[in-house]
């Protein structure tokens, strides 16, 4: 029965941060997602009535994160359809340059604190600066993946601590961009902007009238063969196989490597989640080669991931374990602060002498995206343009695309932690800095502007 009772108490926290959401409107105006309130209902009852409940009411939800982002990630290109690479990359190029300013930053200012203020201070490892761009730009998710890194790397409170950040980053994404728009408003920034005041009472509640309930994704085979929504996660579960079998040949591969790379454990300490995205690449591209990519629907493989990630945060969040946090506060609080003070200045600064055009819906969307997860980046999006009148939607969009499999839970997300766990800090931290100054120089060149808003 622990399945059962767990699976319960998840969904029951998930309902009830949609319930308490509905019901506060704080909680509204402040856009916080009924997933992290969740998970704060389940940090609550854990820490204050946890000696009193059965164990098996919250078994597997330390766990449960680590799965749930090989779904999300082998899920997230599915049923994408094909977008010549010129147009992706003319619209998505300035984006996606400033996306890459934003990551490799976070990495700059988190290790940059952690080697030579963090660790003298607080004697902290090295890889405490990942967790910045772990936690904001990767989310939840992401620190999931990592979980069982941290923990085959000898440092397990890695996993608790980057929950912290991630919840951080999502809470403080969501305020300082709803500050930071409202800024924008009396500066005349932008003038089409849908403010919580504008909401009809339904929009409020996050809930889609009956006449004006979006559909979920098309049905692409008939029912009495399988059900559409079956196939779709049985797609997912083989983009995971791929996934989980590249890592069984990295695994091999090391295992016959020369002694100085094994000494390093690297290969075996690749996370798995980053796999599963190529794996869902790859069958992708099967699909497409076999003419069969009609039979993956996006809409329905968004639902798969976004339900996976709701779960996903409810879980991460209500089991942070408190100790841990209680006993690294202080550098948490540093490290955090130094993340935002970045994210603030790339937004200020940097957008608007990078965009020509619609500097700040591109800026807030990659500001929310950089410190929580994507949909916040959206939300706030969706606040300064509601309508969709500028290209800020389709080049953060097609951005995307290019950005995940390198940052935020992607490659270099994945392979900086045990290099940095390894002593390769500095030298983590010394690619950091180069990678920063290219993605500036490739501004500089291709896409600074004499926008007259930004002297």
């Amino acid at each position: 029965m622990t399945a059962v009772m767990s699976f319960c108490a998840i969904c029951l926290l998930l309902v009830a941060g949609k319930a308490l959401r509905s019901a506060l409107p704080i909680l509204q105006r402040l856009y916080l997602p009924a997933s992290v309130i969740g998970g704060f209902i389940g940090l609550l009852v854990i820490n204050t009535l946890g000696t009193w409940l059965s164990p098996d009411w919250f078994a597997g939800f330390a766990d449960l994160p680590g799965f749930l982002i090989n779904i999300v990630f082998a899920g997230l290109f599915l049923g994408e359809a094909a977008t010549p690479l010129k147009k992706i990359w003319r619209l998505a190029a300035p984006q996606f340059c400033f996306g890459q300013i934003v990551a490799w930053g976070q990495y700059v200012v988190g290790l940059g604190l952690a080697i030579f203020l963090l660790a003298p201070l607080f004697d902290v490892p090295d890889v405490f600066g990942n967790l910045l761009e772990i936690g904001f730009e990767g989310g939840h998710g992401t620190v999931g993946g990592l979980a069982a890194t941290f923990s085959e790397l000898g440092w397990s409170e890695g996993a608790d601590l980057g929950y912290t950040v991630a919840t951080c980053g999502l809470v403080f994404g969501i305020v300082i961009g709803i500050i930071m728009i409202n800024v924008a408003v009396r500066r005349g920034y932008i003038t089409d902007v849908r403010t919580y005041e504008d909401q009809d009472k339904m929009e409020r509640l996050g809930i889609y009238r009956p006449d004006a309930q979006p559909e979920a994704g098309k049905q692409t085979v008939y029912s009495d063969s399988v059900d559409s929504l079956a196939l779709h996660i049985a797609l997912v579960g083989i983009a995971v196989l791929i996934g989980y079998g590249i890592k069984e040949l990295l695994v091999v591969a090391d295992s016959v490597a020369p002694a100085a790379v094994q000494d390093l454990k690297f290969l075996p300490s690749l996370p798995l989640f980053p796999l599963c995205m190529i794996g869902g690449l790859l069958l992708q591209a099967f699909l497409r080669k076999t003419r069969l990519d009609f039979l993956a629907n996006h809409g329905q493989m968004q639902r798969i991931t976004g339900a996976s990630l709701d779960f996903l945060v409810v879980a991460a969040v209500a089991s942070i374990r408190l100790e841990f946090v209680a006993a690294y506060w202080l550098p948490l609080s540093i490290l955090v602060a130094g993340g935002i003070i970045w994210n603030v200045f790339t937004l200020i600064y940097i957008a608007p002498r990078m965009f020509e055009e619609a500097w700040f819906e591109r800026a807030i969307a990659e500001f929310g995206q950089s410190m929580g997860v994507t949909a916040t980046g959206l939300m706030l999006l969706r606040t300064v343009d509601p309508d969709k009148k500028t290209v800020a939607a389709e080049a953060f969009g097609y951005k995307q695309l290019l950005h995940e499999p390198f940052m935020g839970g992607g490659i270099w997300t994945s392979l900086a932690v045990p290099l940095v766990m390894y002593g390769k800090g500095m030298t983590v931290w010394g690619i950091s800095i180069a990678a920063l100054i290219i993605a500036i120089a490739c501004w500089l060149r291709f896409f600074k502007t004499r926008n007259s808003a930004a002297r």
